[in-house]
């Protein structure tokens, strides 16, 4: 907690990390970035607070991706207060696939590419 009792505000980039971690993990990039030396780096990052979580709480972390191209995607996340029954929290970063090797980007693997559909985020 921060100074007037809240959940500092750079732990819900900890919040976003997390989901973020788990999607990568079933679309099984860790073990692709071993294999191949090509993964995901997050560009850019972004949070909009719309209200303070303040312990003790329960909260969902969703998140979904937005804008596939190539060599990057868009990560969107919000927080849900299970105490507020309401978003607290809606962010994004700019995922880029990096070639580790040369550090310069690289397209998305298929694999991945294809994975990635199933967190398109669908209209109903």
């Amino acid at each position: 907690m921060d100074a007037f009792q809240h959940i500092n505000n750079t732990v819900y980039f900890r919040y976003f990390e997390d989901v973020r971690v788990v999607m990568l993990e079933k679309l099984d990039v860790f073990n692709e970035v071993k294999s191949t030396q090509i993964g995901p780096v997050v560009a850019s990052t972004r949070c909009d607070y719309r209200a303070p979580l303040v312990y003790p709480d329960t909260i969902t972390t969703v998140t979904w991706v937005e804008d596939i191209q190539e060599k990057k995607y868009t990560m969107k996340y919000q927080i849900f207060s299970h105490q507020q029954a309401r978003c607290v929290a809606e962010g994004e970063a700019l995922i880029v696939y990096c070639d580790f090797k040369t550090g310069k980007s690289a397209p998305i693997p298929a694999h991945t590419l294809d994975g990635l559909q199933n967190y398109v985020k669908s209209d109903g």
